[in-house]
């Protein structure tokens, strides 16, 4: 009677664990199977299923709802700014600022400096040219009018020796391939504008900010036609030897007017033309040409400019990718925590001590330059999922959620998902370089659950909207579970 007694005792634990195995398995089926909709737009785009990475996480009780090849390293393109603006809002605080010092050297009287102005940069990665208005109206108020002497740049708080602009993607005159800076203005951007002047036959060229030490020479010539492409026929060709950009090709009477960003002179050179640019329309002179210095003060600065906090910064990297910002902020990073000058091996240094001091998994993991602006990054989307879950559950989760692009809303989200039952359910940061395409955060399903999620893909022209369409079709079918 006793045996019989144990051995339905057995058979009970025998069923138990085999209903459980059972129930288990069928629970991986559904996580490891991709939606019946993503299998077709990846066989109709003729897309391998390898090509997607995908991982899924309910926030309330740590449920993984999808993985698909979530554990394979690929390139994660800007999806690798959460990494970035996680770690600076752990490591910063969000009340982070930067500041930028002024200092003088000879006398000031009856507003006149007769001697050298000294701008000392800390890495601020948002000086705009509004902001660099008010700053230099600041210097103005506090009594300099004329500068008799040379502007002196020290930006020796970053070391980014033999930085290469067009190493990326051979394209050294595009604003997104712009190098960090301890003292960068506006992130040295130019912008043209390009204009059809139809009653004299003729192109016109705009340039904002006018930099006295660029010299833009048009060739652009006016033609009958269809407009086609994005830079509509034009080319631009620079001559950094003589500081020299000229447009040249034709331009199509049908195009509209248009306009183009880019990149020209170095750090030093941009600075002092911008400075001197803002400095004459708040009122002031300077005689003198710029040098770069390393300067020691000895006594406080005579004038202090303080940045945006840290918390709206990100706000800028994440919704808009700005790569440049991003890093800046690497090199923060390194500045905060090591001796300088700032590297970026000093700032991957922070970030590899991040991960393994919050025992997330770097497996496969290579950082390259915080920005994901590479060919060399890669992350699994479960180390993504483990950053947004680990960021999801600390102090500053509303500043970092705040950070990223709305659906149908803003940023780069702003024309996905509009007037869609999806507008402003989700909070991500996307990503997209030649042959990558990404995107990660935070939705809110129809059904109230809270879900964290990465999605990358790897191949061959993803990046021209494919990508997107197999995004779509995971977000709809996560909104609906």
């Amino acid at each position: 009677m006793v045996i019989k007694k144990q051995g339905i005792l057995f058979l009970t634990i025998v069923v138990y664990f085999s209903s459980t195995f059972i129930s288990l398995l069928g629970a991986n089926e559904v996580i490891t199977t991709l939606p019946k909709e993503t299998r077709a737009i990846l066989n109709l785009r003729d897309l391998p299923p390898e090509s997607l990475s995908a991982y899924v996480v309910n926030i309330d009780n740590n449920e993984v709802i999808l993985s698909w090849n979530s554990s394979t390293p690929k390139n994660p393109a800007s999806v690798m700014k959460i990494l970035t603006t996680a770690v600076a809002l752990d490591k910063l605080g969000p009340a982070y600022q930067w500041h930028t010092d002024f200092y003088f050297s000879g006398t000031l009287e009856n507003e006149v400096l007769d001697g050298d102005l000294i701008i000392k940069g800390f890495g601020d990665p948002y000086l705009t040219s509004e902001k660099i208005w008010g700053m230099l109206r600041n210097l103005r108020k506090r009594g300099i009018r004329n500068i008799t002497g040379d502007l002196l740049l020290d930006d020796s708080y970053f070391s980014h020796p033999n930085y290469v602009p067009g190493a990326f993607d051979n394209e050294p005159l595009r604003t997104y391939n712009v190098g960090p800076n301890a003292l960068m203005f506006n992130f040295k951007a130019i912008q043209f504008d390009v204009e059809a002047d139809i009653r004299n036959n003729t192109v016109n060229i705009i340039q904002d900010p006018k930099l006295e030490n660029l010299s833009v020479i048009n060739k652009l010539i006016p033609i009958e036609g269809d407009c086609e492409g994005f830079q509509r026929g034009l080319r631009m060709v620079p001559n950094k030897a003589f500081n020299q950009l000229t447009f040249m090709g034709t331009f199509p009477d049908t195009c509209e007017d248009f306009s183009l960003y880019r990149s020209m002179l170095s750090h030093n050179e941009y600075t002092y033309a911008l400075f001197k640019n803002i400095w004459h329309q708040v009122g002031g002179e300077l005689s003198g040409n710029w040098r770069n210095i390393e300067f020691e003060p000895l006594d406080a600065p005579f004038f202090s400019h303080d940045s945006e906090t840290l918390s709206h910064v990100i706000g800028n990297i994440n919704k808009h990718s700005n790569n440049v910002m991003t890093r800046n902020l690497l090199l923060t990073l390194a500045a905060e925590r090591y001796p300088l000058p700032a590297t970026q091996k000093k700032g991957r240094m922070v970030i590899n001590e991040w991960l393994k001091d919050k025992s997330l998994s770097r497996v496969g993991f290579d950082y390259d330059n915080g920005a994901g602006l590479s060919r060399h990054s890669r992350l699994t989307t479960e180390q993504v999922v483990e950053v947004l879950l680990d960021t999801y559950k600390s102090p500053f989760m509303p500043e970092f959620m705040a950070s990223l692009s709305l659906s149908g809303l803003d940023g780069t989200m702003l024309e996905r998902f509009v007037d869609d039952k999806l507008t402003g359910k989700l909070h991500v940061k996307t990503g997209m370089i030649d042959h990558v395409s990404s995107m990660a955060g935070y939705l809110y399903s129809k059904n109230g659950k809270r879900y964290a999620f990465a999605i990358i893909q790897n191949f061959d022209d993803i990046h021209r909207g494919y990508g997107e369409e197999v995004q779509e079709t995971l977000i709809r079918w996560l909104y609906e579970n």
